[in-house]
């Protein structure tokens, strides 16, 4: 069986900073996709009535979540990670 070769990789090193990075990045996604579900939602799906304010509230509920859970992770997880997953 032949060796695979992988192209050349970055090592990540996780620092405080790398952690930030991450996290911030992680509750800027999830409140916009949680804003954009719900306005598809309440828009052209017609599955709920929501105003633009109740939009804005639920996803910044749901970018709480992942700020919590993010700052969580760093006492179940790897320090430098805002993920609960070990090995990441």
């Amino acid at each position: 069986m032949s060796e695979i070769n992988f192209p050349a990789t970055q090592t990540v090193v996780k620092t405080a900073r790398t952690y930030a990075v991450d996290l911030i990045e992680r509750v800027i996604w999830t409140f916009l996709g949680a804003a954009t579900a719900v306005a598809l939602a309440a828009g052209p799906g017609d599955m709920l009535s929501a105003s633009f304010w109740e939009t804005v509230g639920t996803a910044g509920l749901a970018a709480v979540v992942t700020l919590v859970k993010g700052v969580l992770a760093r006492v179940v997880g790897q320090k430098n990670s805002a993920s609960t997953a070990p090995s990441v």
